[in-house]
C-alpha cells in the first residue's frame, strides 16, 4: 500500500495547475458511493430455520427510499464523463487524431478490466454446474455479481456517440440538452399513458445522453457561479418532489425496489434528469472550495490513488460481497442472523462494510493490473470494427446484468449471450490487421 501511495504521490506532484481536479474527485467519489450503496442495500439474512434469505433494505424500510436521492450518483458519473469526453475529443480534433484512435483508447480503458471478471464468473458457473448446483442459483449469484456491468453497457454506447453529441453541443448548446430531455419526456408519456413499456428502454439513450450533455456544458465553463449551482439544486429538488409526490406515477426510490412494479432506473425515467440537476447543482456550487482543498497534496494523492483502481473496485465489489455471504452461510450464518432493518442491524453496518472492504482488497490487488491496458502496438482498428465491437459489448453486458451467466446451455451457461459479449471484446481489443 505504501508503494501505491508513493506512486500516486509522484503523479500528484506532476499534475499541471490547469487540471480540474474536482472532476477526478467526483469520479472517484461517485463510484465509491455506488459501492457503499450496494453494500448497504443488500440485507442477506439467515432466518430462524437456518435458511439464507436474499432481502433488500429498500423493500423492508420505506424511509430508506429517501436515501437513494443521495446514493444514486450515476448522474454525477455521466456528467463527469461528459466533461472528460468533451475535453479529450476536442483535443483529438485539435491534434488531428482520428476518431478511431480516440475511440480505441476510450473503449480499451473501459472494457479491458471486464475480461477477467467475465472469465472468473464463467469458470465459477461451470464449476457450480459440475457440482450439481441448480441453474437458477447460478443465475441469481452471477446476475448479482454482474449488476455493475449495466453501467458500462450504457456508457460504452454514450462514449461511441461523442462525435455526434459534442457536435450537437457546439452547434446548439443547451438546446441539445433540452432535445434529449424532450425525447425522454415523450417516451415516459407513452410508457405510462399508452402502456408502451418496451419503448421505455429507449430512455437509456435519451436520459443518460442528456446528463452527458451537462458535462459538455461544465467543460465549457457554464457552471462557474456557486449561486447558479444552488439555483439548479433548488430547481432539481422541487422537480423531484413534484414528480415523486403521491399523485404521480414515479416512485420515490431512485433505484429499483424488489416487488415494486415501476422503477426509476430500469428503464430510466425523467426523475433521473431532475436528480442530475439537483445533484449537479449542489456539487458544482461547491466546486471552488473543493478545488482549493484538492490543491493540497494529501487529498489529491488520495484521489489519484483511488482513480487508479476505480474500475476494479466497481466491477468486483459485488463479487466480494457474494464471497463473504457464501462463507458466512457455510459457517452457519455467522453475522447474518441480525434481523435486517433493526437497530442492531444498522449498528452493525460499519463492521459489515469493513469486512466487505477487506474481502475486496485482495481482488483489487490481483486484478488491478488490468486497470491500465498497455499501449496498442500498431494502428488502431477501423472505426466500423470498434463500433461493431461496442454494439456487441453493450448488448452482451445488458443481458448479463439482467440474467447472469447461468442458463440451460452447455456446462450450465448462456452460450449466445457470452458469445456476443466476448466477440465484442475481441473486436475491440484484438490487434488491427493493417
Amino acid at each position: 500500500m505504501n508503494s501505491a501511495w508513493s506512486r500516486a504521490a509522484e503523479l500528484a506532484a506532476q499534475t499541471p495547475e490547469s487540471r480540474n481536479r474536482y472532476v477526478d474527485f467526483l469520479r472517484a467519489s461517485a463510484i465509491l458511493c455506488v459501492v457503499g450503496g450496494h453494500w448497504l442495500a443488500a440485507a442477506p439474512h439467515v432466518d430462524g430455520s437456518g435458511v439464507l434469505q436474499a432481502t433488500h433494505i429498500l423493500a423492508i424500510a420505506d424511509w430508506t427510499h429517501w436515501l437513494t436521492w443521495a446514493i444514486q450518483v450515476m448522474p454525477v458519473f455521466f456528467m463527469v464523463g461528459g466533461f472528460s469526453n468533451g475535453l479529450t475529443w476536442r483535443a483529438a480534433r485539435r491534434d488531428g487524431t482520428p476518431y478511431r484512435a480516440w475511440l480505441d483508447a476510450r473503449l480499451r480503458r473501459l472494457v479491458w478490466p471486464l475480461a477477467p471478471l467475465l472469465l472468473v464468473w464463467v469458470a465459477l458457473g461451470v464449476a457450480a454446474h459440475l457440482r450439481g448446483i441448480r441453474p437458477e442459483m447460478i443465475k441469481v449469484g452471477s446476475q448479482m455479481a454482474l449488476i455493475p456491468t449495466w453501467f458500462l453497457a450504457v456508457y460504452v454506447g454514450v462514449a461511441a456517440l461523442v462525435p455526434l453529441t459534442h457536435a450537437a453541443w457546439e452547434r446548439w448548446g443547451f438546446l441539445s440538452f433540452w432535445g434529449f430531455v424532450a425525447a425522454a419526456v415523450l417516451v415516459d408519456l407513452l410508457f405510462f399513458t399508452a402502456d408502451l413499456r418496451a419503448l421505455g428502454w429507449v430512455n437509456y439513450l435519451f436520459v443518460w445522453s442528456a446528463v452527458h450533455q451537462l458535462g459538455y456544458a461544465w467543460g465549457d465553463g457554464r457552471f462557474r457561479s456557486g449561486k447558479e449551482g444552488l439555483a439548479y439544486f433548488a430547481a432539481g429538488l422541487l422537480l423531484m418532489l413534484a414528480l415523486t409526490s403521491s399523485q404521480g406515477p414515479y416512485p420515490r426510490a431512485m433505484v429499483g425496489v424488489p416487488g415494486e412494479p415501476i422503477s426509476n432506473t430500469s428503464p430510466p425515467k425523467i426523475t433521473l434528469l431532475a436528480l442530475a440537476v439537483m445533484q449537479g447543482g449542489l456539487l458544482l456550487s461547491l466546486q471552488a472550495a473543493a478545488r482549493r482543498w484538492l490543491a493540497r497534496a494529501v487529498p489529491w494523492t488520495a484521489t489519484i490513488l483511488v482513480n487508479g483502481m476505480i474500475m476494479t473496485i466497481y466491477l468486483w465489489h459485488l463479487t466480494a460481497m457474494i464471497a463473504v455471504i457464501a462463507l458466512s452461510d457455510a459457517l452457519g450464518g455467522v453475522g447474518l442472523r441480525v434481523p435486517p432493518g433493526s437497530g442492531a442491524w444498522w449498528a452493525s453496518r460499519p463492521l459489515w462494510h469493513a469486512v466487505l472492504a477487506a474481502a475486496l482488497f485482495p481482488l483489487v490487488a490481483l486484478f488491478g493490473r488490468f486497470e491500465r491496458p498497455k499501449s496498442r502496438q500498431g494502428p488502431p482498428p477501423h472505426a466500423a470494427r470498434l463500433l461493431a465491437g461496442a454494439a456487441l459489448v453493450c448488448t452482451g453486458l445488458a443481458l448479463l446484468a439482467l440474467g447472469g451467466v447461468g442458463g440451460t446451455g452447455p456446462f450450465g451457461l448462456r452460450p449466445v449471450v457470452l458469445g456476443i459479449t466476448f466477440a465484442g471484446l475481441v473486436l475491440i481489443l484484438a490487434p488491427a490487421r493493417d
